[in-house]
């Protein structure tokens, strides 16, 4: 821990540094931090503070910045919960009043939101439908020998599979395929689907088993659908374009992005700064994420990922209102 002296100049010091991106001499902190001490104790305690890790300076003559160590005591310590500011407040309740439609869109638009309240890149990760179950199953004919098997999950998610027919399926075999299959799914768990008994009727049980087979066929169906907005920001974020090349490369990697935000949860954090990702090419980014939950469970996960010298009080700020307004829009549309 630091003392209050100590606490103030490097609040002061990460403050400007967000706000400037220019290295951070004793003047600024001393007009910034409003200490009833001299510019060579402040000049002494910057010192200090750099022995101790929280701050560090780039060239002799300049002024010093804050490490990932300076940034996580100013996150854990120095940031005051903050609210979004009114007119971005005003933005949210907007979006979820009229987000509506398919839940893969409503994800999509999530992304786009929080990266226009924040400024960085955002991440939205669409539920898991490992644990999700069968809200309503219902096979429909399309025509010709095509039929569309469509599947609502708990989860708030909507599957949708085209199915070849035999030249004999009448309409009438798609009808108790469809209720048949609706009253053997509905409520099993989707990862693990409940065996479908045959009914006897070759033609219906033949359209039941292509059913079902549409879905085991496709592997990646069940897993995490990964939604990226605001990555053209990385642009005006980072000063570097070797940075820009290799964060936009991360976020191209959706298992490598799932994987992130799914460490940082696990560990308890909402904030992972710099080299604590484990991940080289984001030594110089912050992730911030959050879970949100729908009916009680948690879902999926949404994230921001922006450079070290991110404003943290707005950022925490808007993944907390979009992850609770997210989750509450879903699960008053399950």
């Amino acid at each position: 821990m630091l003392d209050d002296r100590k606490a103030s100049i490097l609040r002061a010091v990460v403050e400007e540094y967000i706000r400037t991106a220019q290295p951070v001499g004793s003047a600024h902190v001393a007009e910034r931090a409003d200490l009833p001490v001299s510019s060579a104790t402040i000049r002494n305690e910057m010192g200090a503070l750099e022995r101790d890790g929280y701050l560090v300076q780039p060239h002799t003559s300049a002024g010093r910045i804050p490490t990932d160590l300076g940034y996580r005591f100013f996150v854990d310590h120095l940031t005051p919960k903050g609210q979004l500011q009114p007119a971005k407040s005003q933005q949210v309740h907007a979006f979820f009043s009229s987000a509506h439609g398919e839940l893969e869109r409503m994800l999509a638009d999530t992304s786009r939101l929080l990266s226009a309240l924040t400024d960085y890149a955002a991440v939205v990760v669409g539920p898991s439908h490992e644990l999700a179950y069968v809200r309503s199953l219902q096979l429909v004919g399309l025509g010709g020998r095509v039929a569309l098997v469509v599947v609502i999950l708990s989860n708030g998610t909507v599957e949708k599979r085209t199915v070849e027919m035999a030249d004999e399926t009448t309409d009438v075999s798609v009808s108790a395929a469809s209720i048949h299959l609706s009253q053997a799914l509905t409520g099993t768990v989707w990862g693990a689907p409940a065996p479908v008994a045959p009914t006897g009727d070759l033609a219906v049980d033949g359209l039941v088993s292509r059913a079902i087979a549409s879905f085991a066929s496709e592997p990646g169906a069940a897993g995490d659908n990964v939604f990226v907005g605001g990555a053209s920001r990385m642009a005006v974020a980072f000063d570097a374009v070797e940075t820009i090349r290799q964060v936009l490369g991360i976020l191209e990697q959706q298992v490598v992005v799932v994987g992130l935000i799914t460490d940082i949860l696990d560990r308890g954090l909402t904030v992972s700064i710099g080299a604590e990702h484990g991940v080289p090419s984001l030594a110089d980014c912050s992730v911030i994420v959050a879970p949100y939950v729908v009916e009680g469970e948690r879902a999926g996960s949404i994230g921001i990922l922006g450079p070290t010298r991110m404003d943290y009080q707005q950022a925490l700020a808007a993944v907390a209102v979009v992850s609770k307004r997210l989750g509450r829009a879903l699960s008053e549309g399950a």
